[in-house]
């Protein structure tokens, strides 16, 4: 269950403090069932361009997607938090998403097509 972070704003922050996550844009190009997972999710492969490269990620994403749905789809990922160990796979970066009514992940991206690696501001 996901905790409701609808009810609390977080802290206010300086603007330097936003520019020091990076959030890029990347286009899933590999999908894996991820069986060892405690909960079940899927090992996405993200392309991110030339300058960061292919990251892959753990995520528990299974109740709104599927591996075919994912293919192809450009999503929004934190790459600047160090690497994470999540059961036997490193996961290099962190896809971000939204919950729903429910607490399930509603995966964040683009409305329209952008070149991968793009940093949002």
């Amino acid at each position: 269950m996901h905790k409701d972070t609808t009810a609390q704003r977080a802290p206010e922050i300086a603007f330097d403090d936003f520019l020091k996550v990076d959030i890029r844009v990347g286009t899933v190009i590999a999908v894996k069932d991820f069986p060892k997972a405690r909960k079940p999710a899927y090992i996405l492969h993200i392309d991110f361009g030339a300058e960061i490269g292919v990251r892959k990620c753990s995520a528990q994403i299974t109740r709104h997607y599927t591996p075919e749905t994912l293919i192809g789809r450009q999503v929004m990922s934190v790459v600047n938090f160090p690497s994470r160990q999540i059961g036997p796979i490193m996961s290099e970066v962190l896809t971000v998403g939204f919950p729903d009514e429910t607490g399930e992940v509603v995966l964040a991206g683009p409305d329209r097509p952008v070149p991968n690696g793009m940093r949002m501001f």
